[in-house]
């Protein structure tokens, strides 16, 4: 096993079984003797749903997806060039829309239909893989633990803005560990004075025994004591878990409704803006109306006042 194909493994199960199969390729590691694989394996995030379909595209669509972050690809390419993006946009939003109906498919083929939520988060991390080339390399390795959104100033056209993210910060070196400092003359000097400790004497073979039985119950007693830590370890983990799923979840959501309340407030405002210019036509309208009632008005006394005109 390596840390790879756990990592594919693990996150193409449903998010339901996730925590039982990563505890599981866990134990596998460590029984194999590398701790350090087992923590990794250990590490790895429970995907949210809209993440998992997406991690189902790249194992049962990935050509069509290929074709997707192709278009992506030739689209940063046209954009930081200063070319124009021809039929690219058009092409996108295809491939965009098969995906995300192939993902609802998989789904609900897996036993877990996506929510309206859910779609939405799907169609998002596949644009966000159009715009940036870290995410669709996120997105076709198919290991998402979370969905991916992108957002920013664009030219006419174009879906959202390639993320500028300039060079990573290297870690500052640890500093070297300084050798620990010889001791003045006179500590040494104290401590040749100390009283050295006696050497004990070899103890009797029945005292021996005794020893060596009490040490092994004890070991016997700390090694249950360790696996029930680890029991009541990976409890908390798979609840931590699982509050982390929600608490995704929920922020996706929050980030909905304001995406949702930006759309609603522009919306009123145009409406506004409408209302007004109607009021403001209905105005002139009913001054027009009036106008026309005062001269017909005037017309029918004039009528009046003269009963045989010309």
């Amino acid at each position: 096993m390596d840390f790879s194909s756990a990592a594919d493994d693990l996150y193409g199960v449903p998010p339901a079984d996730f925590v039982e199969t990563r505890k599981r390729l866990a134990r596998e590691a460590k029984a194999e003797g590398d701790a350090a694989l087992a923590k990794r394996i250990g590490a790895l995030r429970r995907p949210t749903l809209s993440a998992w379909a997406v991690n189902l595209l790249a194992r049962s669509a990935a050509g069509d997806l290929a074709d997707l972050l192709d278009v992506g690809e030739r689209m940063r390419a046209a954009w930081g060039s200063g070319r124009g993006l021809g039929d690219l946009e058009q092409r996108r939003a295809r491939l965009v829309g098969s995906l995300v109906r192939t993902a609802g498919e998989l789904a609900a083929d897996a036993g877990n239909s996506l929510r309206e939520q859910a779609v939405r988060e799907v169609e998002d991390t596949l644009q966000a893989a159009t715009v940036d080339a870290d995410v669709a390399e996120e997105v076709r390795r198919g290991r998402l633990p979370q969905p991916r959104s992108h957002s920013g100033f664009v030219p006419a056209g174009f879906p959202a803005a390639p993320s500028d993210r300039g060079e990573r910060a290297r870690p500052k070196a640890k500093p070297a560990r300084r050798a620990p400092a010889e001791k003045e003359p006179a500590e040494k000097e104290a401590a040749e004075k100390e009283p050295q400790p006696e050497k004990r004497k070899e103890p009797a073979k029945s005292n021996v025994s005794r020893t060596s039985a009490a040490r092994a119950k004890r070991a016997e007693a700390l090694r249950k004591r360790a696996e029930q830590a680890e029991d009541k370890l990976a409890e908390r983990e798979e609840r931590a878990e699982a509050a982390r799923g929600e608490a995704e979840e929920a922020s996706a959501r929050v980030g909905h409704l304001r995406r949702e309340l930006d759309r609603a407030i522009a919306e009123r405002d145009a409406a506004s803006r409408r209302a007004e210019r109607a009021e403001q036509n209905r105005a002139r309208a009913e001054e027009a109306a009036r106008e026309a009632r005062r001269a017909a008005t005037e017309a029918r006394r004039a009528a009046a006042r003269d009963p045989h005109p010309g």
